[in-house]
């Protein structure tokens, strides 16, 4: 067993994945690929108060859209399951009635109050950490059992060597940790589920996990899960601390920065409690004055709500808020392989199977990495200038799936390919969706931007509308409504009354559409077809007089 190479990705179940958790899965399922060995998918549920309902399916659901399916784990089955921890509880406890009984776990029975007071009296004598103070008797299972009895809190302590420790890093080399920096850890809380540091080691060693590839975050555990292995007689795995991911300022990317972001912007728009409930469609006061606080997230779907209704863009963080603003999985495959690794020339593009076949820890670097939102979305541009129409349709489908239905939603697979068409050049389909959107709504309800009827249509004694008003006779007259023969009328027109083509098709694209952004204008008029054309001419005529007024 040992000779055959298993990497494991083990995320809590709270939320999407994180793009630092995506990355820890791609490095882990590249290495078992590459090295002809087995990937797993563990999910690690232990930590009740901190999960989410159904949030392992949403994790399940990444990893599969960016193309890391696992060879064990929830689903699909295998040889060391269960494969979610809190389907493992028997096995954690009697591990830890094993250490118990060799001595090298106790009961420890303080409060919470007291363990506070135990952390207050160390910070008062200069102490810059906190370390638990091993008792100099351990309590017995009768006393153990008599605390519980009396509600009394009751944990599992494991008993830490007083050694330093030194953690064998295959990017980082040997690091080396002084005993002064661990303390005896809890293994077994309260109410009976173990802590991660207990379960990710009997786990890791029931699934003959032979590879630890995680972030450098879960560096200073590792003496706790090497003492825990020893205890056990468990074979130490090859360890690998990945750089954590920084944005380009140089800040952690947290999901926190989404409701920062959205927060500022309810904030400048004066929403009081009452208005952002009502546009985050959030029934209850007290998580949104939370929230309005600092103190709390909102859930994901309320905060998409919320910043669609405040026209903000909200920052990606997880692969999840990726797929949502139109980028391609590959894409985002090819991108975080690079953050932090590199295949030690100047290549930069890469698909799954070549990642597979080139990757090595070797070229995993020691420095913290940084988030190049500009590069990714160049990266996305020339994968959608790359593709076919198919990979796009099939990208674009998706994308429409997983977003609120809008005014393209449900449109048949010939008007979509137009759309793509018409928005050639596009970097995510969130510009096609800006562009093409409001091709799709209704012709009396889309709004208009009182600036842009007021420039291309009112300044100048409303030369644009006079532009709009005879462009609309001739439409009307028109007996091609193909794309070219649009281009020619509208440029003809232009020639004819000498005027710039900008000054033609700009306030003809303000006037179907309401906005200034929009496909070239004769696909424009092409996609809407004569009457919606001619419709939208006249609203945008009476909308106008109505602002001239």
């Amino acid at each position: 067993m040992s000779e055959i190479v298993r990497t494991r990705f083990a995320p809590s179940p709270t939320g999407y994945l994180h793009i630092g958790g995506a990355r820890t899965a791609l490095f882990n399922y590249l290495l078992a690929r590459r090295l002809g060995g087995k990937f797993v998918l563990r999910i690690e549920d232990t930590d009740q108060t901190r999960n989410i309902e159904a949030a392992d399916q949403k994790l399940m659901e990444d990893l599969r859209w960016l193309g890391l399916q696992w060879d064990e784990g929830p689903e699909v089955g295998g040889e060391f399951g269960p494969y979610h921890q809190g389907q493992r509880l028997e096995l954690y406890r009697e591990r830890a009635k094993y250490l118990l009984e060799t001595g090298h776990a106790y009961y420890a029975l303080e409060t919470r109050e007291e363990l506070e007071q135990m952390r207050a009296a160390a910070r008062a004598r200069g102490e810059k950490g906190f370390r638990y103070p091993r008792p100099q008797r351990f309590p017995t299972e009768a006393e153990a059992e008599q605390a519980r009895r009396a509600g009394r809190p009751v944990v599992i302590r494991f008993k830490m060597p007083d050694r330093d420790f030194t953690v064998p890093d295959r990017i980082l080399g040997d690091v080396h940790i002084a005993a002064s920096e661990l303390s005896d850890f809890v293994i077994i809380k309260g109410d009976g589920w173990p802590t991660y540091h207990f379960a990710v080691v009997v786990d890791d060693a029931a699934m003959h996990i032979t590879h630890v590839l995680r972030g450098q975050e879960h560096l200073m555990n590792t003496p706790n899960h090497m003492a825990l292995q020893e205890a056990f007689g468990y074979p130490v795995p090859t360890y690998a601390h990945l750089p954590i991911i920084f944005n380009m300022n140089g800040t952690k990317m947290s999901k926190r920065e989404k409701d920062k972001v959205v927060r500022d912007a309810a904030k400048a728009a004066g929403l009081d409690e009452q208005k952002v409930m009502e546009l985050a469609g959030v029934a209850d006061p007290q998580l949104v004055r939370l929230w309005r606080a600092g103190e709390t997230q909102l859930p994901g779907d309320a905060l998409a709500r919320l910043a669609k209704k405040l026209a903000v863009h909200v920052p990606e963080i997880e692969i999840h808020d990726f797929r949502k603003s139109g980028y391609l999985p590959e894409v985002l495959v090819n991108f975080i392989a690079l953050l932090g690794w590199s295949p030690g020339d100047s290549r930069e593009k890469f698909t799954l199977n070549e990642l597979c076949r080139v990757f090595t820890l070797e070229r995993v670097g020691k420095t913290n990495a940084r988030f190049d939102r500009d590069k990714l979305l160049a990266f996305n541009t020339m994968a959608f200038e790359a593709a076919d129409m198919p990979r796009k349709l099939a990208a674009f489908r998706d994308w429409l799936s997983v977003n609120e239905p809008g005014p393209m939603t449900g449109l048949d697979e010939a008007t979509l390919v137009r759309v793509l068409e018409a928005c050639h050049g596009f970097r995510t389909f969130e510009d096609v969706d800006r562009k093409a959107g409001v091709l799709f709504a209704a012709d009396d309800a889309y709004p208009y931007d009182d600036k842009a009827v007021r420039k291309w249509l009112l300044k100048n004694e409303a030369a644009g509308l006079k532009v709009v008003r005879d462009l609309k006779a001739l439409l009307a007259a028109a007996t091609d409504w193909s794309s070219a023969t649009l281009d020619d009328l509208i440029r003809r027109y232009a020639e004819q009354h000498s005027l710039e083509l900008g000054k033609v098709a700009q306030p003809l694209r303000v006037a179907v559409t309401g906005t200034t952004i929009s496909p070239q204008i004769s696909e424009t008029l092409g996609l809407l077809g004569r009457e919606r054309t001619l419709a939208r001419i006249e609203r945008a005529v009476r909308v106008a007089e109505s602002l001239a007024a």
